[in-house]
């Protein structure tokens, strides 16, 4: 079996907000066809690994490699370009424009994207996340789980490396949860990666094939679900000691 390409490393991130080091030399390697569930109490940093491996933040200490190659502190967009999409805790549409519209505007910047392939594309991926009777429907319109869903489906539209969800579970209704778990397992099985943060333990331990760790801005577990749940360095962290 041929090794599996690393897409993405994080080598000795750090990130500090004042006193407080969210983020304190973390390592993260992300490899093709991975699907990885990023745990940890609150505050342990997790969100700010994401924005520092996006291009939503700057790391203070450390680099990302994409690819082998550095990534050199570029913007969001130009992560967005080279093939890191994500999403947020807070939904971040276009409120005032239809559900369609929301997956026309990323497909619209790749290179030689013309209307026709990318709406294409869009009603492909509506389809596929059962939101193709909303798609004249203002994304303002849609509930929580299903903008959830709309917000996957705008990054699915960059045909990315890989994606990282960020609290995707949070305030969605079990019906939608369900649905948005079976999509992500579906699109890991034909070949995307994933990295997924949530609080829902239930619905990470699911999907992930690997577990990692955050506490206290440092990474303190990284390997398979049922090794990492049984480290006591884990269960010390959830139990506050």
């Amino acid at each position: 079996m041929n090794e599996r390409q690393t897409l993405m490393h994080g080598v000795g991130l750090s990130k500090r907000f004042g006193g407080i080091l969210a983020n304190d030399t973390v390592d993260l390697t992300v490899a093709e066809g991975d699907l990885i569930g990023l745990i940890g109490p609150n505050g342990s940093g997790k969100t700010t690994l994401i924005n520092l491996l996006t291009g939503h933040m700057k790391p203070d200490g450390g680099e990302v490699m994409l690819r082998g190659q550095p990534t050199g502190g570029q913007p969001a967009h130009m992560y967005a370009a080279m093939g890191v999409a994500r999403t947020f805790q807070l939904t971040q549409l276009f409120a005032r424009m239809t559900v369609l519209e929301n997956l026309l505007v990323p497909a619209l910047t790749r290179p030689r994207s013309t209307w026709a392939e990318a709406s294409r594309r869009a009603r492909g991926y509506l389809e596929f996340l059962n939101l193709a009777h909303l798609a004249n429907l203002d994304a303002k319109n849609l509930s929580g789980g299903q903008q959830k869903l709309l917000e996957l489906a705008r990054c699915l539209m960059l045909e990315p490396a890989v994606l990282f969800l960020d609290e995707p579970f949070a305030g969605v209704h079990p019906q939608l949860r369900d649905e948005l778990i079976k999509r992500i397992q579906e699109l890991h099985q034909a070949g995307r990666t994933f990295v997924v943060v949530d609080h829902d333990m239930e619905s990470i331990l699911r999907i992930s094939q690997r577990l990692v760790v955050m506490a206290r801005g440092r990474k303190i577990a990284d390997g398979p679900p049922a090794e990492v749940r049984a480290d006591q360095a884990v269960l010390a962290a959830y139990a506050g000691l």
